[in-house]
């Protein structure tokens, strides 16, 4: 599979020149599980491109994969000529972390274009390195006025829908490309390691739908080499690599990084899976995860949330933005049918409920964004038992539902302004408005949800709303029927507007072909917008 990138911007040209020069020799036949040509002789390559995450206003993460032991070296230059340079030596790269690795990058100029270049050296001869790869980025902005845009969408690869080569891969990821964000907000479903490709799939209009393949995309992924080769199968995709190179991203999990509708002490009944114990086999997804994504608070040898570090953190983008990356799936309590009238775990933990509002009250950003990986007031079934939060009773808070509102209560009283919701996870587009006055319980402030996705995988029609917390559905883009495929139905993404004159927020629900769908205007410092 190979599909070109058209028209690059002129500012970012010789960026996506060299990242997509780098991936250019990347052969499907050798991009499923085992690194590409692990040969014992020649130079290191890094044809997988590069990546940043967790960008601030002074720092942020560089991430590469090797096809061999390898030193990684970034430098980092204020402008594309690399005329001035400054040197960061990272890691050696290894069988140990499936030979990726990530560099922090400290002591950066805010609010600047960074250009970096990635250069892989030979561990036991330094003097043999491999071509550099190249990458940009923008650090946050240490003034007010310079404002902040950032797009966010989740759910990649799922459903039985990859890279289609015939449709170009994921077009989606280079019309966000295009329109250069600040960074990008991934809201979980990165991968569906539970959801085996076939070759080919006919639509129901007789079209044929064509994957590109890897073994490991063939089953569910229960080895930690198959997770790998999971979140390797996505960098399969040019659109992909060319953003990666040109667009920092915050990302969180949700379910299918490990299994759906998984949680901690679940063991399956699922046939095809030989290992059953879910703890097992979201260690293995976590520990993958951390070594795939730059991620602050994840360690790339086999800490994650499973094995001591953690998905949730917040990311300072100056001081407009503060973005709290919520992880509801690592402490939350089995599926259930919803209905307890005391549930201390939640969807978050005690834990991560207290760190929240910790962090929350510290926080002096003109808007506060609550990344979730699920809605709050939509009912998200799994079979009988509940899935999300919200459980379809529309009385007094019951079940996960109790977190939720002990969280909006203490949004209020603490007088917490410029609060929202970003998520994905439904596999359509809509905008909630959260209101007391229509809610069964009304101690909060009112709220806006957006909800964005997916991205790269099916689209499925609406969820019904849950009445407990007073959503009314202002708008929603949802197909009529389960499962249609990229090639039936639109993708979507949101994208996200703070002005750093007035401070005015705009969110932005788009769909892929450059339409936008819906767009609302949120003022800072005010409550019931």
């Amino acid at each position: 599979m190979s599909h070109s990138v058209p028209g690059p911007t002129p500012a970012r040209r010789s960026v996506l020149r060299g990242s997509l020069a780098a991936s250019a020799a990347l052969a499907l036949g050798g991009a499923g599980a085992a690194a590409p040509a692990l040969a014992l002789s020649g130079r290191p390559r890094a044809a997988w491109g590069v990546q940043t995450g967790d960008v601030t206003a002074s720092s942020g993460l560089v991430w590469v994969r090797s096809d061999r032991p390898a030193r990684m070296v970034v430098e980092t230059s204020a402008s594309e000529s690399f005329r001035r340079t400054h040197r960061h030596h990272g890691p050696l790269l290894g069988a140990g972390s499936d030979f990726t690795g990530t560099t922090a990058l400290r002591g950066l100029p805010a609010g600047e274009q960074i250009h970096y270049r990635v250069t892989l050296a030979d561990p036991d001869d330094p003097r043999r390195t491999g071509e550099p790869v190249v990458g940009t980025f923008r650090t946050a902005p240490a003034r007010r006025r310079d404002g902040v845009r950032f797009l966010w969408s989740g759910d990649i690869a799922g459903q039985g829908w990859g890279i289609n080569p015939d449709i170009g891969g994921f077009r989606a990821f280079e019309e966000m490309r295009r329109l250069d964000p600040d960074f990008f907000l991934c809201s979980g479903d990165t991968i569906y390691a539970d959801g085996p490709l076939q070759p080919s799939v006919t639509l129901p209009d007789g079209r044929v739908w064509r994957n590109v393949m890897t073994p490991e995309k063939a089953k569910v992924a229960e080895t930690l080499d198959e997770y790998r080769g999971q979140f390797r199968y996505n960098l399969l995709d040019d659109n992909v690599r060319a953003f990666n190179a040109q667009v920092p991203s915050i990302v969180q999990w949700d379910d299918h990084e490990v299994r759906n509708n998984w949680y901690p002490g679940q063991i399956l009944e699922d046939a095809r899976y030989a290992e059953k114990d879910v703890d097992v086999l979201a260690a293995r997804a976590s520990r993958a995860f951390a070594e795939y994504f730059p991620v602050s608070t994840l360690h790339a040898r086999g800490d994650g949330p499973s094995t001591g570090g953690r998905m949730h953190r917040v990311v300072r983008y100056g001081p407009l933005l503060d973005v709290f990356v919520l992880d509801m799936r690592s402490y939350r309590n089995a599926n259930s049918p919803g209905r307890q009238a005391d549930d201390t775990s939640g969807i978050l933990g005690a834990e991560q409920l207290a760190w929240l509002k910790r962090e929350l009250s510290r926080s002096r950003a003109v808007w506060k964004v609550l990344a979730a990986d699920m809605p709050l007031g939509l009912v998200v079934p799994d079979g009988t038992n509940i899935e999300a939060i919200a459980q379809g009773d529309p009385g007094a808070p019951l079940g996960r539902e109790l977190q939720i509102a002990e969280l909006l209560r203490f949004i209020k009283h603490r007088r917490i302004t410029g609060t929202l919701w970003l998520t994905a996870d439904v596999h359509y587009t809509s905008a909630q408005h959260y209101a007391p006055e229509r809610a069964a319980f009304q101690d909060f402030a009112p709220f806006w949800e957006f909800v964005s996705g997916p991205l790269a995988a099916g689209g499925f029609p609406a969820n019904a709303l849950d009445a407990t917390f007073g959503p009314e559905r202002v708008f929603v883009r949802a197909p009529e029927r389960a499962n249609l495929s990229p090639m039936e139905s639109p993708q979507y993404f949101g994208e996200v507007d703070i002005d750093g004159g007035s401070g005015e927020l705009t969110v932005r629900l788009r769909a892929e072909g450059g339409t936008v769908l819906f767009s609302k205007v949120l003022r800072p410092g005010r409550v019931g917008q």
